[in-house]
């Protein structure tokens, strides 16, 4: 039914920065000229985690790069606003933290168990802001995010559907490649395991073996990897930490209106032609 992705092992070049470089420009020479969202997509270094996805392989790299420019073309995701999508996220279903990992990566939290809504296309559009908003909140030199996955409430009647997990799957791997730096799956039901087995099949085993399992009653040497990428005064107590975890959908809209403001100037689109709602002194 399904084909399992080859396993694909990422090897530097040997003699680093040179050759990184050398690659770099070949994959750029060999995508040609570009021109508006497409240029300011194609750095340096993002040419360099698509050669990294690719085993530094140029024309694999390109084909990738090829098809993700098509998608972000016909999709335009940097031009997706909030209030397009905060009917999705009024249960805090997904939510970019207030706290950073111990890298100062920011840190998506996922909450399945907070499904509200059942429409595909619209859950996917909620999914891929959240990640462009996440990127845009990079710190400088910082290139990945963590992804914690709080299955409370998690049950087979609110479960995501399986062309809901396949089509999250494809975005995160095919479209924004070495973007994730972890995802941990804290305290998942047995019955999820199934569940995961269909899944894990979408997943190219680089990305797999990112995915991370945390189990506090059955597994205690599994919370280490909580304390290993958490600090615990930062780590809410639902993920056993000792920090507070409340989400406020309103005071959550203010901050991501804010940050529509700083998307539209980055990628240099006109924010009143995109409904950003530019909040005055408060």
């Amino acid at each position: 039914m399904f084909r399992r992705k080859a396993i694909i092992t990422h090897q530097e070049p040997e003699n680093d920065s040179q050759q990184q470089e050398a690659k770099i420009n070949e994959l750029k020479a060999a995508i040609g000229p570009l021109c508006g969202q497409s240029l300011k997509y194609c750095s340096d270094a993002c040419l360099r985690r698509y050669l990294v996805a690719r085993n530094w392989n140029v024309e694999k790299a390109k084909k990738m790069l090829q098809e993700t420019l098509e998608w972000r073309s016909s999709y335009n995701p940097e031009e997706i606003r909030w209030p397009e999508v905060a009917h999705e996220g009024e249960t805090g279903k997904i939510y970019r933290a207030s706290f950073c990992d111990r890298q100062g990566r920011p840190v998506l939290i996922l909450r399945p168990g907070m499904q509200n809504t059942k429409s595909f296309d619209n859950q996917i559009r909620h999914l891929v802001y959240m990640l462009e908003n996440a990127v845009i909140n990079l710190p400088e030199g910082q290139e990945q995010m963590t992804i914690l996955i709080d299955f409370t409430g998690w049950s087979i009647t609110n479960n995501v559907p399986i062309k809901t997990a396949h089509e999250t799957a494809s975005i995160l791997q095919n479209h924004y490649p070495e973007r994730l730096a972890v995802a941990l799956l804290y305290n998942p039901p047995r019955i999820f395991e199934a569940f995961w087995k269909v899944v894990k099949y979408f997943l190219d085993p680089m990305t797999s073996q990112k995915v991370k399992f945390v189990y506090p009653k059955r597994n205690k040497e599994s919370v280490e990897v909580m304390r290993l990428h958490f600090d615990d005064q930062n780590l809410p107590a639902v993920f056993g930490g000792q920090g507070d975890l409340q989400y406020d959908h309103a005071e959550f809209s203010k901050m991501m209106i804010l940050d529509d403001v700083k998307t539209a100037s980055f990628w240099g689109l006109d924010a009143a032609k995109l409904n950003v709602i530019e909040l005055g002194p408060t």
